[in-house]
C-alpha cells in the first residue's frame, strides 16, 4: 500500500473538495511541538488537523477524564458511571454505564503519545491503526458503498454508544486488535458535536479492513459508474 496512491484514488474518486482523513498510531514520540494540556475535551484541538497540522496527545495532555481513559492512558475513573448518567443523561443507570465499559473492553497502551496526522502528512502506513474520515453525507454515501462492495455482514459498518473519542479511537483500535473487517460510524455524541460542523459525521476503519479496502477502491461504484458521477459532482 502506498500513501500516494491512496491520496490519488481518493481525489479521483471524490474530488479535490473533500477533506483527505486522517490516520492515528501510538508512539514513544511525539510528531507535534505543541503538548500543552487541553482542557475539556480534546476534539477542540482537530481544527489543527483540518489546516494540515498533526497532533500529539499523551496522559498529560488530555484534560478530560473520558477522553484519557478511552484513548488509553489511564484507567476508567471511578466518576465516569455517575457522570455519564447522572450528569449527562447518556444511560439510565451508572451501572449500564459500567456494563456498556467492561462489555467494550477498552484496552490501555504503554506508548507515550497518541499520534494524529493527515494522510498527506505521512510517508507510510507501516503502524497505522486507523484512518478516519470526517465527512458530509454525500461523501459517506460513497464511503459505504465502498465499504459495502466487498462485505456482506450485517455489521460490515456499525454505529455504537460511546464517547466522540471512543468511536474513533477505542472502537477501531478493538477492532484492528481483532483482524477485524468492521467499520464505524461515530461522532453522535451531543459532547463532541459543539467542536463538530453540523453537517460532519466520523467513519472510522482499523488498518486491518482498510488493508483490503485499499485494493478495492477502483473496482467499486466509486469509478465510472453515473449514479456516484452526480453525488461527486455536488461534491464538488
Amino acid at each position: 500500500m502506498e500513501v500516494k496512491v491512496f491520496i490519488h484514488n481518493f481525489r479521483e474518486a471524490f474530488g479535490v473538495t473533500a477533506d483527505l482523513p486522517f490516520v492515528f498510531w501510538y508512539s514513544d514520540n511525539p510528531i507535534s511541538e505543541d503538548i500543552d494540556k487541553i482542557n475539556g475535551c480534546f476534539f477542540k484541538s482537530f481544527d489543527k488537523l483540518k489546516e494540515g497540522e498533526q497532533i500529539s496527545l499523551s496522559s498529560e495532555r488530555i484534560g478530560c477524564m473520558g477522553g484519557k481513559f478511552y484513548t488509553g492512558f489511564s484507567e476508567m475513573h471511578e466518576r465516569i458511571p455517575n457522570f455519564v448518567s447522572l450528569k449527562e443523561k447518556y444511560k439510565k443507570t451508572p451501572e449500564m454505564v459500567i456494563d456498556f465499559i467492561q462489555k467494550m473492553k477498552v484496552p490501555s497502551t504503554d506508548k507515550i503519545y497518541l499520534n494524529i496526522s493527515p494522510v498527506d502528512k505521512i510517508d507510510s502506513f507501516d503502524n497505522i491503526l486507523g484512518i478516519i474520515f470526517f465527512a458530509t453525507p454525500d461523501v459517506l454515501s460513497g464511503l459505504a458503498s465502498w465499504t459495502f462492495f466487498d462485505n456482506n455482514a450485517d455489521d460490515a459498518i456499525v454505529t455504537k454508544f460511546g464517547s466522540g473519542c471512543s468511536s474513533i479511537f477505542t472502537d477501531t483500535v478493538v477492532e484492528n486488535s481483532n483482524n477485524g473487517r468492521r467499520a464505524f460510524l461515530g461522532l453522535f455524541d451531543p459532547s463532541v458535536r459543539r467542536y463538530i460542523e453540523p453537517d460532519i459525521l466520523s467513519f472510522a476503519i482499523p488498518m486491518s479492513r482498510f488493508k483490503e479496502m485499499y485494493y478495492t477502491m477502483h473496482d467499486s461504484c466509486l469509478f465510472d459508474t453515473p449514479a456516484w458521477s452526480k453525488v461527486r459532482n455536488r461534491i464538488k
